[in-house]
């Protein structure tokens, strides 16, 4: 068993969850020292109210909120979790996104532009059709589509520059960031079709697309109820009060075809290559200028696909004055995919966290007199850590080189002494025979 167990220490998978795990707990632990010395510091707080900080902090995702007595309740919350489960579909997304660019070398930093492609094509398509043209679903399968296709078109371009003209994809990708956010902006500032006047305490919203274009005495309006949004499949039965649907096992099912991709097909292998060594694999006769492009358009398909799972719920909208902040679900992508070392299937469970944690910043909020920014630092530290992952993984084997080599030197002094053990055996044996 104990075999078992070390061999078990030594794969580099367990080494990678490992690392990941280390670094989550000292993020959690970081973000309990903040809370402890706000509260110690302030007249107002005080260690009680430290302690509910640092137990929402760990255990945000199971508060009811408060009993009778004033104090905190746990158990099962379905609204909490059901919310999770909903605000983690982008994330995951986003994250194969960057983890399927970091696969082939390349450090997708345009997530966000991809992303808002992704909602400028699925809000148009769902949006633009009159619900009375085709049916829901279809519309639905089109926006979806749409929104992967800009997602994907727009990951291109930075991936054409770097593969043609050798310029470094972050920059590449960071002007196109930036382009994307003006061109939404100009496009739903512009045309103003979309925008959301039936709701007149809103400005600058477009539509839900739970909202259809529908032909009312002659004139084309948007009534709520007959547009489209995903399916909930009886998961809102099981969360209830929650924003969940089955965007998320759309986003895993989505996860596990990645997994696929890349370790059991013959185009997985060669992206790999090129992000192991992109001359040696063009030497090797692999075609790597289209892989670096193909790389970046899956990635960018990746993070359009996220945005339309989003707001495709129906009951998300959309602030169309994009140019004042990129979509946070791009980049949080980054740390999701880091946290995760890559792997397609960790990205589901990488990006649930993530997006707890974005749950108890809430609870923080709503339930003390903290703030939910503490858990943007608890983020900020857990990525900080993710890059050290690595290391602890090279110091976890530089010990086990060492391990071995000093059996290795100690191998001839001891062959006497094992080879004189052999013959006592075989004596033994010999005389009980």
């Amino acid at each position: 068993m104990n075999d078992q167990s070390r061999t078990l220490l030594q794969r580099d998978g367990t080494k990678t969850i490992l690392a990941s795990l280390i670094s989550i707990v000292i993020g959690l632990a970081v973000g309990s020292v903040l809370v402890l010395a706000g509260g110690l510091s302030s007249d107002n707080l005080g260690l009680s109210s430290a302690w509910e900080g640092i137990r929402l902090i760990f255990l945000g995702l199971f508060s009811t909120g408060r009993n009778e007595a004033g104090a905190l309740s746990w158990g099962f919350n379905p609204q909490s979790i059901g919310n999770m489960l909903f605000r983690a579909t982008p994330l995951i997304l986003t994250g194969l996104s960057v983890s399927v660019a970091f696969k082939t070398g390349l450090f997708n930093i345009g997530a966000p532009g991809q992303y808002l492609m992704g909602t400028l094509a699925t809000l148009a398509i769902a949006l633009g059709i009159p619900s009375t043209a085709l049916p829901s679903p279809l519309i639905w399968l089109l926006a979806f589509l749409g929104g992967a296709l800009a997602g994907a078109l727009w990951g291109c371009i930075p991936g054409l520059v770097k593969a043609f003209l050798n310029i470094n994809e972050v920059l590449a990708c960071i002007m196109t960031n930036w382009i994307a956010a003006n061109l939404v902006t100009w496009f739903f500032d512009a045309t103003k079709v979309f925008q959301n006047t039936v709701e007149n305490t809103k400005s600058s919203y477009i539509y839900k697309t739970a909202y259809g274009k529908t032909l009312v005495d002659g004139a084309w309006t948007y009534v709520d109820g007959n547009g489209v949004q995903t399916a909930k499949l009886g998961l809102d039965k099981i969360f209830p009060g929650s924003q969940v649907n089955a965007g998320i096992l759309v986003a895993i099912v989505i996860a596990i075809g990645v997994y696929i991709l890349m370790t059991k097909t013959t185009l997985g292998y060669q992206l790999k290559a090129c992000g192991a060594n992109r001359h040696a694999a063009h030497y090797a006769g692999i075609n790597d200028k289209r892989n670096i492009v193909l790389s970046m358009a899956i990635a960018g398909a990746l993070s359009g696909a996220g945005a339309a799972l989003y707001w495709l719920a129906g009951n998300t909208e959309f602030f169309w004055k994009t140019y004042q902040s990129l979509p946070t679900a791009g980049f949080n992508g980054i740390p999701v995919a880091l946290l995760a070392a890559n792997h397609p299937i960790g990205v589901i469970f990488t990006g649930c966290f993530m997006s707890m944690l974005n749950i108890v910043g809430l609870q923080l909020t709503n339930l003390t007199a903290y703030n939910e920014y503490i858990t943007d630092v608890i983020i900020s530290v857990i990525v900080y850590l993710s890059a050290f992952s690595l290391l602890i993984k090279m110091l976890l084997n530089a010990r086990k080189t060492n391990k071995s080599a000093a059996i290795v030197d100690s191998g001839p002094d001891s062959l006497p002494e094992e080879k004189a053990a052999a013959e006592d055996s075989a004596a033994k044996g010999g005389e009980q025979a």
